[in-house]
């Protein structure tokens, strides 16, 4: 354990932003388990809402950068493809 004042805050700053980061991370993956099993259920209507909350998750944790660019972009082009086959 850190003995210099500022270590501590610092331990305990990151911490907190750990903790933080995670629930984000964690609610993304939530919407984005929703919207598979509404698709896997054949459940149109619901899969679009669910879609549209999961895409708004997804960019806001790239936009925080705990999730990469990219990999945000693959996560939203393979749900939207799932409810777009699921629709067509």
């Amino acid at each position: 354990m850190a003995n210099i004042k500022s270590a501590i805050k610092r331990v305990r700053t990151n911490e907190d932003h750990r903790v933080h980061n995670q629930a984000i991370k964690t609610d993304m993956r939530s919407h984005i388990k929703k919207v598979e099993t509404l698709v896997a259920s054949n459940d149109v209507e619901n899969a679009k809402s669910a879609l549209q909350t999961a895409v708004k998750k997804i960019d806001k944790a790239v936009q925080k950068g705990l999730v990469h660019k990219n990999k945000g972009n693959r996560q939203k082009a393979r749900l939207s493809k799932k409810v777009n086959e699921l629709s067509a």
